[in-house]
Formats: C-alpha cells, sequence, structure tokens
C-alpha cells in the first residue's frame, strides 16, 4: 500500500524540470567539451616543448587517458556517496569542481602538472555524468522521463561539436590555455542552480525527513507518493547506494547494464579517435575526414531526442535494441565504395546508433532504480562503460598498427554493436514502481497533506504499474 503525500502541479512541475534540465545539459555541455578539447590542442603541444615541455606521442596519450580516468573514479565515487549526500549538493559541488580544474588546468607549467589537474578535472566530470540523470529523472514529468533525460546527456556529443568548432576558430588566436579557461564557464551555472534546483523530495523523503520532503514537493510541484511498500525485495528498501544495487533485485540488471554502456562508449570513443583517420585511409582530406565526426555527432543528438520520445510512448529498452542493430548495419554499410550522400546518412544513423544510443541508455537506467539505488546505478553506467571508452581507441589503434584497414575496424565495430544490443536484451523487465506511484499522484487531486493520505490498495498499484522492457 502507498500514500499520495503530494499530488503534481503539472505547470510548477514543468518549470521546475525546465531549470533542471537547463543546469544538468548546461554542465553536460561543457562536460563534453572537456572530454573533447585535449584531442584539439594535443598536436600544439607535442610540436611546441615550450608550452609545458617536451612531450612525445605516447606520452601525449596517456595525459589523455588521465582525464577517462578521473571520470572513471569520479562517476563511482558518485556512486557510492550521491544516494548519501543527495542529488543538489552533489550537483553543485561537482560542477564547481570540474570548472576549477578546467580553470587551473589553463595554468599549468609542466607535463606532471597538467596531467594531474586533468585526472582531478575528471574527478568532477565523472560525478556530473553520474548525478545529472539521477536528479533530472526525479524531477521530470513521468511520461516525458526519457525526453528529458535525453535532452541532458545530449549535452555530451554537443559539447564535442563546441570543442571542435571553437578549436578551429579560436585556438590559434587564444592558445590552448584559451580554450581550457572556456571550459570554466559553467561556473556561472552554480549560482542559478543554487537557487532554481531544489533537493529531490523522494530523496528527503528516503532519508526520513518527511516534512521537509512535503515542502519541496509543493514548491516544485512533482508528486510524492510514499511507495515503499510497493517495492517487494525489503532488501532493496533497506539499503543504499551500492549495497542496493547487489540485492537480488537489482543484481543481474546491473551486470548487463555495465556492459550495455561499456559497448556504447567503446563505441562513442573509438569512433570519435579513428573516424576521420579511417576516412582518410578511404581518400578525404582532412576537411572531408573530419565532417563524418560532425555528423556522427550531429546525428546522435537528433536520433537520442527522437529515440527517447518515443521511449517515453513504449519502452526504452526495444528502442536501444534496435539502435544498437542499427549501428551495426549502417557501419557495415560504411565498408562499401557509395557515394558520398550514402556515406553521410550511414555515418548519421550510425551516430544515433552509437552516441545516440548512450544517451538514451542513461535515461532508461535513470528510470530503471528506484531513488535509494539510483545515483549508484546511474554511476556505475557511466563508470564501467568508462572501461570501454579507454579500449576503444586502444582498439583502432591496434587494427592500425598490425596493418588492418578501415573496413575492418568498421567490421569490429559493428560486431560490438551487436553485442550491446544483446546486453540490451538480456536486461531483465521490472515494473516501474516509482512510475505506479507518482501516475496517481498525478491525478488531478487536491494536494494532500501528512494528514490526509489517500492509500492506494495493491490492485490501484498493479494496475498503474508498467513494465519497463
Amino acid at each position: 500500500m502507498s500514500h499520495t503525500l503530494v499530488s503534481a502541479q503539472p505547470a510548477q512541475e514543468r518549470k521546475t524540470a525546465g531549470w533542471v534540465a537547463f543546469i544538468a545539459c548546461g554542465a553536460l555541455v561543457f562536460d563534453g567539451y572537456d572530454l573533447t578539447v585535449y584531442g584539439t590542442i594535443m598536436p600544439t603541444l607535442l610540436n611546441d616543448p615550450s608550452q609545458l615541455g617536451a612531450l612525445d606521442p605516447s606520452t601525449a596519450g596517456l595525459l589523455g587517458s588521465y582525464a577517462m580516468l578521473g571520470v572513471l573514479v569520479g562517476a563511482l565515487t558518485c556512486g557510492a556517496v550521491g544516494d548519501w549526500l543527495g542529488r543538489r549538493r552533489l550537483l553543485l559541488v561537482s560542477i564547481s569542481w570540474f570548472s576549477l580544474g578546467m580553470l587551473f588546468t589553463a595554468f599549468a607549467s609542466s607535463v606532471m602538472a597538467f596531467g594531474i589537474l586533468r585526472f582531478l578535472s575528471g574527478l568532477g566530470l565523472g560525478a556530473v555524468l553520474a548525478v545529472a540523470g539521477a536528479t533530472m529523472a526525479e524531477f521530470a514529468p513521468a511520461n516525458k522521463r526519457n525526453l528529458y533525460n535525453a535532452i541532458v546527456y545530449s549535452g555530451v556529443p554537443a559539447g564535442g561539436v563546441l570543442a571542435a568548432g571553437l578549436g578551429i576558430i579560436l585556438l590559434e588566436p587564444l592558445g590552448w590555455r584559451g580554450l581550457f579557461i572556456i571550459g570554466a564557464a559553467p561556473l556561472v551555472l552554480v549560482p542559478i542552480a543554487f537557487f532554481k534546483v531544489p533537493e529531490s523530495p523522494r530523496w528527503l523523503l528516503t532519508r526520513g525527513r518527511r516534512e521537509e520532503a512535503i515542502a519541496t514537493a509543493r514548491r516544485a510541484g512533482t508528486p510524492l507518493v510514499d511507495d515503499s511498500q510497493l517495492v517487494t525485495d525489503s532488501a532493496s528498501v533497506e539499503r543504499t547506494g551500492f549495497a542496493a544495487l547487489l540485492t537480488p533485485r537489482w543484481r543481474i540488471a546491473t551486470i548487463f547494464l555495465g556492459f550495455l554502456s561499456f559497448a556504447g562508449l567503446l563505441l562513442t570513443y573509438g569512433l570519435s579517435t579513428w573516424l576521420p583517420e579511417i576516412m582518410q585511409g578511404y581518400g578525404y582530406d582532412t576537411s572531408g575526414s573530419l565532417a563524418f565526426l560532425l555528423i556522427l555527432n550531429g546525428g546522435a543528438v537528433i536520433g537520442a531526442l527522437i529515440g527517447s520520445k518515443i521511449a517515453d510512448r513504449f519502452s526504452p529498452r526495444p528502442i536501444i535494441v534496435s539502435t544498437f542493430v542499427l549501428a551495426a548495419i549502417t557501419l557495415t554499410l560504411m565498408t562499401f565504395q557509395l557515394p558520398i550522400a550514402f556515406l553521410f546518412a550511414f555515418i548519421a544513423m550510425a551516430g544515433v546508433g552509437t552516441l545516440g544510443t548512450q544517451v538514451l541508455g542513461y535515461g532508461y537506467v535513470s528510470t530503471y532504480y528506484t531513488t535509494n539505488a539510483r545515483s549508484a546505478g546511474v554511476a556505475w553506467f557511466a563508470g564501467f562503460g568508462r572501461i570501454g571508452g579507454v579500449i576503444g581507441p586502444f582498439i583502432g589503434g591496434f587494427i592500425a598498427s598490425i596493418g588492418l584497414g578501415g573496413a575492418q575496424a568498421f567490421y569490429v565495430f559493428a560486431g560490438v554493436a551487436l553485442f550491446g544490443a544483446l546486453m540490451a536484451y538480456l536486461v531483465p523487465r521490472q515494473p516501474d514502481l516509482e512510475t505506479a506511484g507518482t501516475d496517481q499522484a498525478a491525478a488531478p487531486a487536491t494536494t494532500a497533506t501528512p494528514t490526509d493520505q489517500t492509500p492506494l490498495t495493491p490492485n490501484d498499484a498493479a494496475a498503474a504499474s508498467h513494465p519497463q522492457s
């Protein structure tokens, strides 16, 4: 049995969700910017020892991996503490952390200092990746959660496009230090977030802060339901964070979701790193090969937004399976000698199935777990997947080092996409328990008070829930 504590106020709910989406997406634009800008400035650091000191290609590659390692550690750390500290506090701290990290990196005077600061910046980047989806999922209207999460996480590929564009325009007049100073721009989001992003009422409720949760839900316009009795596995209610992920309720799903993210990020970083080089091997000049990279990212953004609207109407799981399969087909078609228009269309669809699928995955995992495990679940998805992000560029490099061509690289990436589709298919279906309560709360009604609670019968709850398939 569950109790409706606060009913939805749709207008105020949309306003609150809009502010949360603006803050989270803005932060992730610069998250993507940070992870891409290093590739933009690396030739400068390699060719000019006066910048940081002598730098060989192997050291340059290692410096690039420091930020990725920081993201891995930051995401997993966020998962360990996020469900204890709360969404709002962690969002404010992580945005401030990586913004200051970018600013301090701009003034690095040695290779060692640069590497350390890249790692420290990565900690904040990983935390933002993990907490953004968890926060958005708890403020988005119940029937638009996947869309809102897609908007938020589309900031990552959009940031990659921003970094590439600004690198072309501003690298020469501003230098690499100027590009890193631009990366500190999200600091302006912190005071806005302080006033516009409330703490999650659901999280407050799970921490026993009932009166504060009710007051916050009323101000935010979000529905609030005491749905603890809807969860059949009591251990999932009692445990929080990663401990909850290890319970029988979540264990199998967590494994498959981790490998889903592994495949998605392997494709994302493998293609982002090697696509221009592969297309140059097919005879395209530098500008033409970079155009493929921009189309890949553009396809990801558009495809993720369209796919998320479909996922909100039906279910994210079959959409993710389908987009992974789409990526496998289009990457295979890229090996044929076809007119340039067809190749552009195929790489745009591959963007939908690679970067776009990863965006959809963040929305899926953000709504799959309940509040007590949500931050940890998103952190696991972002953190474990980051291993694929580290491996992806190495796979491309290994293929090149043994003398294989672009066709073989596309075949390998297509195989990874099929692996991702299989992992998505194997994720167990489960009732979206919180949506069950939210749908009830969203029904037109007078806002309930703590002493005026409307109980839901078990039959009502079962009818309101739907499979997260």
